[in-house]
This record gives structure tokens, sequence and C-alpha cells, in this order.
């Protein structure tokens, strides 16, 4: 390829990432000022919990939310009651870990208020789960479009983990409807969802056929 042709490719890169900032700062802007987040949280959560996917997985991934994310923590007892196998991350050097949560006991507060699983549990090899094992990932973000293209806050822990869950699982995006735009630009390393649900619809995504 010619000097030219690698600088046009630069340059269109640079303008994907610019506007790639400008859909995150938009969508991060309207997330924070989504109103009564904890009951349209809790809509949301109870589509999730009915949907076919969810209902027959034995093994499900939950984030834990921070900041404006959809609420997800008045989930977790009653999903660790039902017998699945509930699976929440932790980030370990820039990388995505993740532990087999049993009870709520085993979370406490870490850096900057974030619940997560307590230090001294983490390395216990019966609390380790493969990426593998997963049959749903439940996935925060900042912006996704209707097609379940998805926007993060830009570290890429969970494109790197959602790279290596099983083809046949699903990845099911949380979000508030104030997230949701027409397109989001991404790159080749984004992951479709294959379902985007918020307060109002379950879009269904292309997932990782896109």
């Amino acid at each position: 390829m010619s000097t030219s042709g690698l600088e046009t490719m630069a340059a269109d890169d640079e303008s994907l990432v610019a506007h790639k900032q400008e859909v995150r700062e938009a969508a991060q802007v309207a997330r924070r000022e989504q109103a009564d987040k904890d009951r349209v949280s809790r809509l949301i959560v109870d589509t999730v919990t009915q949907l076919p996917a969810y209902r027959e997985a034995a093994c499900v991934m939950w984030y834990i939310d921070v900041r404006s994310e959809v609420r997800t923590r008045h989930a977790l007892p009653a999903a660790i009651d039902s017998g699945k196998k509930v699976v929440v991350p932790f980030c370990v050097d820039g990388e995505l870990e993740l532990f087999h949560l049993e009870s709520m006991s085993e979370l406490s507060e870490g850096m900057y208020k974030i619940l997560e699983p307590r230090e001294e549990l983490r390395g216990v090899a019966a609390k380790r789960v493969r990426s593998s094992d997963l049959d749903i990932v439940l996935v925060p973000g900042v912006a996704f479009d209707r097609q379940g293209g998805r926007i993060g806050h830009g570290k890429g822990y969970y494109d790197k983990l959602l790279g290596n869950v099983r083809s046949d699982a699903s990845l099911i995006a949380l979000a508030f409807e104030c997230q949701v735009v027409d397109s989001v630009p991404v790159q080749t390393h984004d992951v479709h969802m294959d379902m985007v649900v918020t307060e109002n619809h379950v879009y269904p995504g292309t997932g990782r056929r896109s």
C-alpha cells in the first residue's frame, strides 16, 4: 500500500475515534441525567430475567453497576438463590477476571467504592471461572445502537472478555433508552451485542455475526 493510502487510513481511524468519543460523551451526559434510575433499572432487570435465554441459562455473568450504569446489585441475591451459577467480573492489571459469587458477603467495597470480590477470595481456585463457562453475559456500556453496536468507557476491558466467550453464549446489554442512538461508530475490535434491553424495548442485535 502506498504512503498516501496509509495516511488516509490513519486519518479515517482518527476521525472514527473522535466521533466515537463525541457519542460517548453525549451518552454519558444523558445517562447521568436519567431520572429515577432505581425504578427504571428494576424494569430493565425484570425484563432481562424473563427472557428465555436467561431462564434457560445455567451460568450467568452479572456486572456490578458503577457510576450511572443500569443498577444490577439489587438483583444479585435473587439470582444467587435461583440456583444459577452467578459470576461477577473484577479487574486485574487491565484484564477482567471472573468470580463465582455465592453470597453477597463475598463482596466488599474496593477503590472508588466499587463493589467487588473480597481480596482474600480472589485466589481461591474453586471461585475462579473460565469465560468459556458462561452461557450469558450481561454487559454494561455507555452508548448502544439498535443493531447491538456498543461503546464502552474506552478501556477495552469488555471487548477483550467478550472476544473469548463461547460463540453460542448470549451477550445482553442493559441500557437506559436515553443511551440508545441510531448508530454507533465501531472498530474491528468492538463486539456487537445479541440484545440491547432498555425500559422500553428489547432490541435484537447482530451479535458476533456483524
